[in-house]
């Protein structure tokens, strides 16, 4: 979910890549029913798209590595330690007047679509903070 609100909120001339892999994510998986109605309530499709697992070549040259819980964080910074200073968790992105600073978005995976709405809502209110780091 995350990548697609990324890309089309990124889709105003910005030159960026946006992809998504998880630490522990079957490969081949595709995105959830509930996953597949918020995104397409935004006109954020992602026809085609399937689950992949974070790996070096995924993260050769990136400038932000953006993961939703600070106990992924520390997974990513064990297993890439070069990509260490590019890690930043998702809700540190939101606008401190939200108070959500070093949150956790929990995946909502078998929680109804309810909690899928919530979690696109706190991505949503992450995007203004994620362009603007990846304008300077």
């Amino acid at each position: 979910m995350a990548e697609a609100l990324l890309k089309v909120a990124l889709e105003d001339g910005l030159n960026i890549s946006v992809a998504s892999a998880g630490v522990a994510a079957m490969p081949g998986q595709k995105m959830s029913r509930e996953t597949h109605a918020i995104l397409a309530s935004k006109s954020a499709g992602m026809d085609g798209f399937r689950s992949q697992s974070v790996d070096e070549d995924l993260l050769e040259g990136v400038d932000l590595v953006i993961p939703m819980t600070s106990s992924h964080a520390q997974m990513l910074r064990y297993a890439f330690p070069a990509c260490e200073a590019e890690i930043r968790l998702m809700c540190d992105f939101i606008s401190p007047d939200e108070g959500m600073e070093g949150a956790d978005i929990p995946d909502p995976f078998g929680m109804g679509v309810d909690a899928y709405e919530e979690v696109a809502a706190v991505m949503d209110l992450a995007v203004p903070g994620i362009k603007k780091a990846l304008n300077d």
